[in-house]
């Protein structure tokens, strides 16, 4: 039993040791830094941490939020960097939006930086077919 017990450690360390580590964002990457957005219509505000750990604090309405992110390096033919985020840590209070996020959620969006980057959006696929936006840098100045 005991060392089955074992065998059964050693085998989720080592699948854990093989998987890749996250890739955290280049210390000049357009995302870094504190992002604001005002959502439309109410008199709600976002703010979005963005930083070099890979790591986010977002808050929203009652929400406090962290999670962990990855985004490419550099933009798509189409302009767009793809990001993926993974909330770790809710106060489950209600955002914005009026919703709960639940930890464990994850989302991959595409961002468009304005040519200053100190403007983004946040679109579901690469288009602006679907987008929310415009958040606005803190401080108007990259990181």
């Amino acid at each position: 039993m005991r060392a089955a017990l074992l065998a059964l450690v050693f085998a989720v360390l080592a699948d854990r040791a093989s998987a890749d580590p996250p890739r955290l964002p280049k210390t000049n990457h357009p995302i870094l830094g504190t992002w604001i957005f005002a959502v439309p219509e109410t008199d709600c505000e976002e703010t979005y941490y963005m930083r070099q750990d890979g790591t986010t604090l977002v808050t929203s309405g009652q929400e406090v939020a962290e999670s962990v992110y990855e985004i490419d390096d550099e933009p798509s033919a189409k302009g767009f960097y793809k990001s993926t985020d993974r909330i770790v840590k809710d106060n489950g209070k209600p955002d914005c939006a009026g919703d709960i996020t639940k930890v464990g959620s994850q989302v991959t969006n595409y961002i468009r930086f304005h040519p200053s980057s100190n403007m983004m959006i946040i679109c579901k696929d690469e288009s602006l077919d679907a987008c929310f936006g415009p958040l606005y840098r803190l401080g108007g100045e990259s990181s």
